[in-house]
C-alpha cells in the first residue's frame, strides 16, 4: 500500500480565446476615424475658428460676418483632418509580452504594456461607439493611479477579446502564484 493521499483532478481552466495578433500591426477600422473627424472638426470649429473669427472681428478686417463664418468652416476642416488622420495613424498589437500601441501624427508614440504589469482592464462604450460597434480598451498598470492605456476607436469585437485575453492571462499568471 502506498502512503500518497489521492488528490482530486484539478479541471483544466478554459482554452484562451483567439489571440487577435499578428506580427504585424492592426489598424484600427475607418468607421472610428469618421466619428474622430466628426469630433475634431467640432473641437476646430470651436478652437481654432473661433480664434481666428474673434481675431478677424477684433482686427476689424473687411466683411465681418462672412470672413467669420470662413474662420469657422476652416477651423472645422482643419479639426476634422487632424481627427481624421489622427485615428488613422493608430495601431496596436497583442503579442506574448503584452499589448503595443503605436500613434504617428507629427510625433511618433509608441506604447508598450507587459502582461505582468496590467491589473485591470475596462471596456468602455459611450453611445455613438455603440452605434458604430466600437470600443474603448483601458489598460490600469501598476503604478501610480494615472497609469493607464486608453485605446478608443477599436472594433467592438476585437475590443472584447483583447479584453478576455489580456484577462485570461492575467487569471493565468495568479493561479501560478
Amino acid at each position: 500500500m502506498s502512503d500518497a493521499i489521492d488528490t482530486p483532478a484539478v479541471p483544466s481552466p478554459p482554452p484562451l480565446p483567439p489571440l487577435p495578433h499578428s506580427p504585424d500591426w492592426q489598424a484600427l477600422p475607418r468607421r472610428a476615424a469618421a466619428i474622430a473627424a466628426v469630433a475634431g472638426a467640432i473641437t476646430g470649429t470651436v478652437l481654432i475658428g473661433g480664434g481666428l473669427g474673434t481675431a478677424w472681428v477684433l482686427l476689424d478686417l473687411p466683411l465681418r460676418w462672412l470672413g467669420v463664418a470662413g474662420m469657422l468652416v476652416l477651423g472645422a476642416a482643419i479639426g476634422a483632418a487632424i481627427g481624421y488622420r489622427r485615428q488613422r495613424r493608430t495601431f496596436w498589437r497583442l503579442d506574448a509580452q503584452g499589448l503595443g500601441v503605436r500613434r504617428d501624427l507629427m510625433w511618433q508614440q509608441e506604447t508598450r504594456v507587459p502582461i505582468s504589469r496590467v491589473q485591470h482592464l475596462d471596456l468602455r462604450r459611450g453611445p455613438i461607439e455603440r452605434g458604430a460597434r466600437l470600443a474603448t480598451l483601458v489598460v490600469h498598470t501598476a503604478g501610480s493611479r494615472f497609469s493607464a492605456v486608453s485605446l478608443s476607436g477599436l472594433d467592438g469585437e476585437d475590443a472584447e477579446r483583447l479584453r478576455d485575453t489580456l484577462a485570461h492571462q492575467l487569471d493565468r499568471d495568479d493561479d501560478a502564484l
